[in-house]
């Protein structure tokens, strides 16, 4: 066991090999790599799965042991500084190491189906593969600036992700404002560090956290700027993990591909920011102002995140508003010193969310085919609805997503947010108030993406889609033939690009064959579209379920969801032996140590007392909902009946003004976005234009202004020396006048 310990720094590593080789592939054999591209999905799953199964064997270790190892070596040494390089196992990296490569494959098996037509497949994979090492890199550092070295890296491979189909100009400025946003927590915890190292003279969490004990036990350091360096570390996680004021970022980063927005911006990298306070919690526990703090910002999060969420049409938009809601009830537990609910939560969200992420994939493909490549109607849930007649599965797995996202038990999230809501009442009233009436909330705005997704008809008949009947369409096929340049740009994304090096014609995934729809399908209402799948003809007229590969990847996830939850269940059997309690035991080292709050085992009788308050809150939230949408969305033809509550006018009813208000707030994003671009973005840009006017017409007028003066004296005096007799009268006669007149 001590050697598997001692060699687990090579985890990060593993699935580092798939980038390089496909980099070198594609610059050394081009062709080739491109014509087998379809072969890298099979080593980027293998190497993660090897990484799972590592992942495992630790947690297993941890629970039977109950032990933490670190592993240091030097990296660099001289007299003044002191670098260290290695690995921590605990059960924190436990935890994460189990979450990233879960759902990281479970991801990429979706994404070698979702991604097959994509030009851009291969370097999708590079980057996943890549991100993944960084990520598993960040999760088993152990120490400060090793940790900024991989949130570093998580963070590029984000920006690239998020601007994956970079010629879009969407997708470019969302990956430009994450960069930019992100910039602002990475410079805090750069800095937060640096002043840590300042006070303790190491980066080292087994060395920095006693160091630091002791300085505030002996009142050996200004408490004052002690705070302030932890305020600065907890900037970093504030941008990471999309909490308020930070957060604008996420919503834009949903232009990057569904499974991204599914591994990426729902499960593991906005988790970091949770991971890194949950690393450095001993330090924050004893400074109560830092803890009150990030408790204070968990709660606008979680208010801000769900309000936000009430309005949203874009369906991947108003999952991301609902992942920052819930990043923020983690926030929350650790702010509020319950170590183990913010982890639990933390596990129960990112099987439940990745889920609904890949489930909202498989609808946006489904969406294609009938709007063809779109976001702005593929993505929208306006012209969905009725979906459940055609992707029972995908329903299925939404539906479930969503109970579980509301706290219905006897899913995932049910145990993990009832906890926290719990601890809540301890620790503020207040606080638990918004706690409850946000899972109030949550449950309306899913329960709202369920019903105008799912529920009804299909709305898109009703939109001017039924007016563009065509004769023919261009169908899809695996091995495709050359195309036309007009049905490029009409499948930009639905097709594999090569340039022949012989005639430098483009080819692609297209058949230059048309299948012609027969007169009956013409006359009906509903698009209709000709698919080739390995030979075979298809002809359908409404969205269909996914293909195996992305099936199976969301019906693993939704056992995930459904089960996941049993390892942390508060209750034991004590006559028995049985605790079923798995949780806190693989927490208990660390829970020890920071001497935080740990959810004790309960009887039935106090835990159904303490969750009927929260499940009956989530109940009325679907039960409004229902209320709400259903009857409206039911057909596309009641769309007024919606819209009454945000007409305009003097003739408006309180509750209608009220209901508009709500809606305006919720769908212009808090008007957040446009306050920072008004005081940050135009402001930056006012500052810039007034100093280049400084710098033109004053800096520059200054030193132009002597060179013009220095330049016509010197015209003048060249006049006067000339040596003509001209000059000289002119001259003579030009100080007679002005004697004269003075």
């Amino acid at each position: 066991m001590e050697s598997t310990y001692q060699y687990s720094w090579i985890i990060p590593f593993i699935p580092l090999p798939v980038p390089i080789l496909i980099g070198v592939g594609l610059l050394l054999f081009p062709t080739a790599t491109k014509n087998l591209r379809r072969m890298w999905a099979f080593p980027s799953i293998l190497l993660l799965s090897i990484v799972m199964i590592i992942s495992v064997y630790l947690s297993i270790q941890q629970l039977n042991t109950s032990s933490i190892y670190q592993y240091v070596g030097s990296w660099t040494i001289n007299n003044d500084l002191s670098l260290e390089f290695g690995h921590l196992i605990d059960p924190l990296t436990s935890i994460m190491l189990i979450l990233i490569t879960t759902v990281g494959i479970f991801v990429l098996f979706y994404s070698d189906n979702y991604m097959s037509y994509d030009q851009g497949y291969l370097r999708f994979f590079a980057y996943m593969s890549f991100f993944n090492t960084s990520m598993l890199g960040l999760v088993t550092s152990s120490n400060l600036i090793q940790i900024y070295i991989f949130w570093e890296l998580v963070g590029m491979c984000s920006y690239l992700l998020i601007g994956f189909w970079f010629t879009r100009p969407s997708a470019a400025t969302a990956c430009q404002k994450a960069f930019v946003t992100n910039r602002v927590g990475d410079f805090g915890l750069l800095l937060g560090i640096l002043g840590l190292y300042w006070i303790t003279g190491s980066f080292e969490f087994r060395d920095l956290f006693e160091i630091f004990t002791n300085l505030i036990s002996n009142n050996e350091v200004h408490f004052l700027f002690l705070t302030l360096c932890a305020f600065l570390l907890f900037a970093g996680a504030v941008a990471k993990s999309a909490q308020f004021p930070l957060h604008v970022w996420l919503p834009d980063a949903m232009e990057g591909p569904t499974p991204i927005s599914a591994l990426i911006h729902a499960a593991t990298m906005v988790a970091a920011g949770i991971f890194l306070v949950a690393r450095l919690l001993p330090l924050f526990i004893i400074i109560p102002y830092i803890m009150n703090f990030i408790s204070l910002i968990g709660i606008i999060t979680i208010l801000l995140g769900a309000t936000l969420a009430l309005a949203q049409k874009d369906i991947k938009r108003g999952l991301a508003y609902s992942t920052m809601s819930q990043l923020g009830y983690m926030m929350l537990a650790l702010g509020m010193g319950s170590y183990r609910a913010a982890l639990f939560h933390l596990i129960t969200h990112a099987y439940s969310k990745a889920l609904l992420f890949l489930v909202s994939g498989s609808i946006i493909h489904s969406m294609e085919a009938i709007v063809g490549y779109s976001p702005d109607k593929s993505q929208n849930m306006v012209f969905m609805g009725g979906l459940k007649k055609h992707v029972p599965l995908t329903k299925t797995s939404f539906l479930v997503g969503t109970l579980s996202l509301c706290g219905i038990p006897p899913l995932a999230c049910f145990w993990s947010k009832d906890e926290i809501i719990n601890d809540s009442w301890l620790y503020s009233p207040i606080f638990a108030i918004i706690a409850c009436s946000t899972a109030g909330l949550t449950a309306f705005y899913m329960f709202r993406i369920y019903l105008l997704t799912f529920e009804g008809h299909f709305n898109v008949h009703f939109q001017n889609f039924s007016g563009q009947k065509k004769s023919s369409c261009y169908s899809i096929s695996l091995w495709g033939k050359e195309i036309p340049k007009k049905i490029q740009n009409h499948f930009p994304l639905l097709s594999l690009l090569k340039m022949n090096n012989n005639n430098n014609e483009r080819t692609s995934f297209f058949w230059n064959k048309t299948y012609p729809i027969d007169g009956n399908g013409k006359n009906r209402v509903q698009p209709f579209i000709t698919i080739t799948r390995f030979g075979t003809k298809e002809t359908f007229s409404y969205p269909r379920e996914s293909d195996n590969t992305m099936l199976f990847s969301m019906l693993m996830l939704l056992l995930f969801t459904l089960f996941v939850g049993a390892v942390g269940i508060p209750f034991s059997f004590n006559q028995e032996g049985i605790d079923l309690d798995i949780l806190s035991k693989l927490l208990n080292p660390s829970i020890n140590l920071l001497h935080a709050n740990s959810k004790n085992s309960v009887d039935w009788y106090e835990f159904v007392t303490n969750a009927s308050f929260s499940v009956s809150i989530a109940l009325f939230g679907i039960f409004i909902a229902n209320f709400l949408y259903k009857p409206i969305y039911s057909s596309l033809q009641n769309w007024n009946l919606l819209n009454s509550f945000a007409k305009r006018g003097t003739n408006r009813t309180l509750w209608e003004k009220i209901i508009n208000g709500i809606y305006d707030w919720s769908y212009n994003r808090g008007y957040i976005d446009t306050f920072y671009k008004i005081s940050l973005t135009r402001g930056i840009r006012g500052l810039a234009e007034l100093t280049h006017f400084f710098d033109r017409r004053v800096i520059d007028g200054i030193i132009n202004g002597f060179g013009f003066t220095s330049f016509f004296f010197g015209e003048v005096i060249k006049y006067v020396g000339g040596g003509r007799i001209s000059s000289y009268i002119l001259l003579y006669l030009l100080f007679v006048l002005i004697f004269l007149f003075y």
